[in-house]
This record gives structure tokens, C-alpha cells and sequence, in this order.
């Protein structure tokens, strides 16, 4: 993609930039990858979601990042000003990326492998409750199906913030909204199935015994198996999905999420029998496999393990087999790393 500043949009502000190497950030691997469920690719290289309560299309060349505001109905324009703040702190942007890669890469042979063609791949910080309730969502389920969820409750419960084209975008809903009695019986309407009740109980769980919204965010200043014991405490969240939020969202990057898919990556490609006589992902299998991480690629476990796990789905999603195809859903469907 060229250096020029890219064609104005219908409604939308000015495009702004600041530099950010493809080498520190690549959208298409991190927007894309399971963790945030809020993105599409609008057009070749041009990427549309919400963020903070604001409708955003962000596009990229080899060093810069480049974003616009689209306008919200019933406000009064959109302030621009903190834009580079709030993308910065999502995409954590202060944390060297190359770095971190160059780390892992001496001490993993296989992570050196992986970086030549993936590199980029940086772990988001989300919303807590968005995160939260978007991985409730991803319980034995695929990823489009888990898009469509979520835009679905998005459309049910969240505040309309604008139009493009044909779609409409929504704001996150707010916990007390998610919380309501009738909560769930319209998500069971709207296809959520068992996961209709782990929604509406675990957001009045969390107004009730996490101090709301607050709450969940004070999080990311406790020890990182604090954290994840609170979150396990919510009705429809276990190890796995507790891993997610905590690495996505409460700044835990040594959270390592372990599901079938992981385990078999650990045994494929580093040798280790870890959980050996266990037929799942039981709970010392999860301890086990993600301690091994731990101790291989330091304080910084979660974003290594992100980076594997982008580039194994992404070796099926381009596959011209068919029957590779096929394995990516599975894995899609089974990821409790990116998507459960």
C-alpha cells in the first residue's frame, strides 16, 4: 500500500497517521485472529468496527497507521483529539513488538520459524466487559457464527451509534442492559441457545459481586491468578475462557489460554508429553501446558503463544485443500486460546 493518504470517505473525519512499522502491527493478523469479534475488512486493506464507542476504518502501509472517525447519530461530531491515544493503548502500541520477537525467536526455533512470516501479531487491550462477554459467546461455536452473535447482541442491547452503506453499528451493551429480565429469552430468540443464560446471569453476577464495570477493570491491577480465580467465579466462564479475558483485556500477558488445539500444538512442534494420561484439557493439563510456555518464553507467554496460534489457523485458511478447510473450522470451533 502507498504512503499517500488514502481517499476520503462518505461521512467520516479527515484521515490521520502516525507511524507504526507493518513489523510492530499488522491488521490483518491481529483484527482477524479470534481475539475481538468487532472488525471487518470493508474493502481491500480497509478495516471498520467499533472501538471505545466510536464507528473507526483503519488502513495501514509499510509505516504508517492511518485512521478516521465516522460521525455518531445524535451527538454533536466526534472528537478526534484522542484518537492516537486510544489507538495506541488498543493495539499497546508502548510495548516493542520486535523486541519481543527477537527474544523468543533465540530461545524457540520454532517461534523463529513462525516470525520470518508472521510477524506483527500483537495482543489487543479490550474493554473488559466487551472482552468478557464476547469469549461467554465462543463456547463450542465458530467464528462466524461467534461474529454474528455478537453483532446480533450488540444490535439488541447496545446504542446505535451510525450507518454505513447497508450496515448499522452499535456501542457494546452496557452490563445493567445485558442484566435485564428479560435478557434472556430474547438472546434464546436470537440463537444464543445455553449461553442466553451465562450472559444475563454473569452480567448480574458482575454488577453484583465485581463492583460492575469498575470492578472488572480493577482487575488489571491484581496478580494475574487473582484475577483469573474472580473471573471463574462467573456463571459460563472456566480456566480457558478466564485465560482469554485476562491476556485480552486486564494486562495479564503471561495468561497462556490452553485448549485441545494448544495441547497439540505444545506435543506437534516442542516434543512435550505434558498431560500425558489425560483425554482433555483438564484443568492440570491447562496448568501444565501453560507453565511450560511460561518458563520458555518469560513474562510475555500469552503474546508468543498468540503469534503460534495466528499463524497455524492461517496456514488452514489459505489452504487450497479443502479438507484443510475443514481442520480451520474445527479449530475455530475448539480454540479455547483465540475463541473460547
Amino acid at each position: 500500500m502507498a504512503h499517500a493518504r488514502p481517499a476520503p470517505l462518505p461521512r467520516a473525519a479527515p484521515w490521520r497517521c502516525f507511524p507504526c512499522p507493518r513489523a510492530e502491527l499488522r491488521l490483518e493478523l491481529v483484527l482477524c485472529g479470534g481475539q475481538t469479534f468487532r472488525w471487518s475488512e470493508t474493502s481491500p486493506g480497509y478495516w471498520t468496527g467499533v472501538l471505545a464507542g466510536r464507528v473507526w476504518t483503519l488502513t495501514q502501509s509499510e509505516e504508517q497507521l492511518w485512521y478516521t472517525l465516522h460521525d455518531e447519530e445524535k451527538e454533536e461530531g466526534s472528537r478526534e483529539e484522542d484518537g492516537l491515544q486510544i489507538l495506541q493503548d488498543y493495539f499497546q502500541l508502548h510495548i516493542n513488538l520486535s523486541a519481543l520477537y527477537q527474544g523468543w525467536s533465540y530461545v524457540d526455533s520454532h517461534f523463529r520459524e513462525v516470525a520470518i512470516k508472521f510477524p506483527g501479531v500483537r495482543v489487543l487491550r479490550q474493554d473488559p466487559v466487551e472482552c468478557l462477554f464476547s469469549f461467554i459467546c465462543t463456547s463450542n461455536n465458530h467464528l462466524s457464527r461467534i461474529t454474528n452473535m455478537i453483532q446480533h447482541l450488540c444490535q439488541a442491547f447496545g446504542r446505535r451509534l451510525c450507518q454505513l452503506d447497508t450496515k448499522t453499528y452499535h456501542a457494546f451493551p452496557s452490563l445493567q442492559a445485558m442484566a435485564g429480565a428479560d435478557t434472556e429469552a430474547r438472546l434464546r430468540d436470537l440463537g444464543f441457545g445455553y449461553r442466553a443464560r451465562f450472559v444475563s446471569e454473569s452480567a448480574r453476577a458482575v454488577l453484583k459481586t465485581l463492583g460492575g464495570a469498575a470492578g472488572l477493570q480493577q482487575l488489571r491491577t491484581v496478580p494475574y491468578e487473582q484475577a483469573r480465580h474472580a473471573l471463574c467465579t462467573l456463571p459460563g466462564v472456566g480456566v480457558k475462557v478466564a485465560d482469554c479475558v485476562c491476556l485480552m483485556s486486564l494486562d495479564k500477558a503471561e495468561a497462556v489460554p490452553v485448549d485441545t488445539h494448544i495441547w497439540q500444538v505444545a506435543k506437534r512442534y516442542y516434543g512435550q508429553e505434558l498431560g500425558m494420561g489425560a483425554r482433555s484439557v483438564t484443568e492440570r493439563v491447562h496448568r501444565e501446558i501453560g507453565n511450560f510456555f511460561r518458563s520458555l518464553w518469560g513474562p510475555y507467554a500469552g503474546w508468543a503463544q498468540e503469534v503460534l496460534f495466528c499463524a497455524d489457523l492461517r496456514k488452514y485458511q489459505e489452504s487450497p485443500d479443502p479438507d484443510a478447510k475443514n481442520r480451520c473450522a474445527k479449530i475455530a470451533r475448539s480454540s479455547n486460546s483465540t475463541l473460547t
